[in-house]
């Protein structure tokens, strides 16, 4: 008898605290935590097959795929398939097409299982492991893709030892905003804080991934700014 784990979009719930994860990935980031290439994405985004939660209806602009942490843990659950367990796309495709009509992130909603490499799926409604006849059947737990997922995109957090302290600029950062580097938090933010009566451990307290390095080189060059206009 299997056991019977949590719903994958009980666990999704439960795992999406703001100061846990990271709520929105890029294409790049995507591709590095489901261990995918971003012509695999932008394919199956192209082709129906999986879209991301988050996207522009002009996917050749910048930044046009936006993916949330479910998209993430469902494209990882698929990229465990292809990979681990040898299943054909076209088999997940038709897969894709039956449990869209039962959750509309199936990939992370849905507790999986296969036989004879194709997909099956237990059943909300009747609690039955749909297509399976007999012999031996693989289930694949959503919660140690969803751990997976959390752990490496903790590590995007992580910011180089040169980038503290320092102030930069990028076109598709913050609105081209000047923003602490490595970081998407706009040095405007930080004098928000600081107007308002918030001390540097504070503002950190608000913004953990900054330093007070970080702190002290926004309020200085948002001064620097404000004298050279």
């Amino acid at each position: 008898m299997l056991d019977e784990p949590a719903s994958g979009s009980e666990m999704v719930r439960n795992d999406m605290t703001e100061n846990s994860i990271i709520r929105a990935f890029s294409a790049e980031h995507v591709a590095r935590l489901a261990g995918l290439s971003q012509r695999q994405l932008s394919y199956w985004d192209h082709t129906g097959f999986f879209s991301p939660q988050y996207a522009f209806e002009n996917r050749r602009s910048p930044y046009s795929r936006i993916y949330s942490f479910r998209d993430v843990v469902g494209l990882r659950a698929i990229s465990i398939l292809r990979k681990r367990y040898r299943i054909p796309l076209q088999n997940l495709r038709k897969a894709a097409e039956e449990l869209s009509r039962y959750k509309s992130a199936p990939w992370s909603d849905l507790q999986l299982f296969l036989f004879n490499d194709e997909v099956h799926f237990r059943e909300p409604d009747t609690g039955h492991v749909r297509g399976v006849k007999s012999g031996q059947y693989v289930n694949l737990p959503l919660r140690p893709i969803i751990e997976e997922v959390i752990q490496k995109s903790n590590l995007l957090r992580e910011r180089a030892a040169s980038e503290l302290g320092r102030i930069s600029r990028h076109r598709y950062v913050a609105h081209n905003a000047w923003a602490i580097a490595g970081t998407r938090i706009p040095i405007h933010a930080v004098v928000n804080f600081s107007n308002a009566g918030y001390s540097p451990e504070q503002i950190v307290a608000e913004y953990p991934t900054l330093t007070i390095r970080d702190v002290a080189a926004a309020l200085k060059y948002a001064e620097k700014l404000t004298r050279a206009a």
